[in-house]
């Protein structure tokens, strides 16, 4: 699976660690930035996610996979991207539910509240988790068309 990560500079060093491990996963990892400890805005890099999984979304299945200090910044930004559907979790359940329920194309971190552990976890959950639909889909348009208005 296409994997799009980003991360401000609060984040990198857990955006490095998750790459790691996608790429052991056979995962194929596009890193839209940043690429160094260097301060830089979170906004940047998860509206640059979430503009690269809503573009290669029509070309297949793909993920998001964004980073910073606590997370909150970086998934508002992802979020106001339309088509983009980032979940902030902190532990697996959430990123499973966010996946089967909501149909969450990008996960988000915040690295200085989750250890790598954790982090891989929910990374795991997020992309192992199909979304249920169902139910779920009408709620999910509805998301959807929230960002069309």
């Amino acid at each position: 699976m296409k994997v799009v990560v980003g991360s401000d500079h609060a984040g990198f060093k857990l955006k490095e660690h998750i790459k790691e491990l996608l790429a052991k996963g056979g995962h194929e990892v596009i890193d839209v930035g940043t690429h160094s400890t260097e301060s830089t805005d979170y906004p940047d890099w998860g509206s640059a996610v979430g503009t690269k999984v809503v573009e290669l979304e029509k070309l297949g299945e793909v993920r998001g996979i964004c980073v910073c200090g606590s997370g909150i910044g970086i998934s508002i930004a992802a979020n106001k991207v339309p088509g983009a559907r980032a979940a902030l979790v902190y532990e697996s359940t959430a990123a499973r539910l966010a996946r089967q329920h909501n149909n969450a194309n990008i996960l988000c971190l915040g690295e200085r509240l989750i250890g790598p552990a954790l982090a891989e976890d929910a990374v795991k959950a997020f992309l192992e988790t199909p979304f249920e639909g169902g139910r779920h889909a009408r709620r999910v348009e509805k998301l959807n068309d929230l960002g069309n208005k």
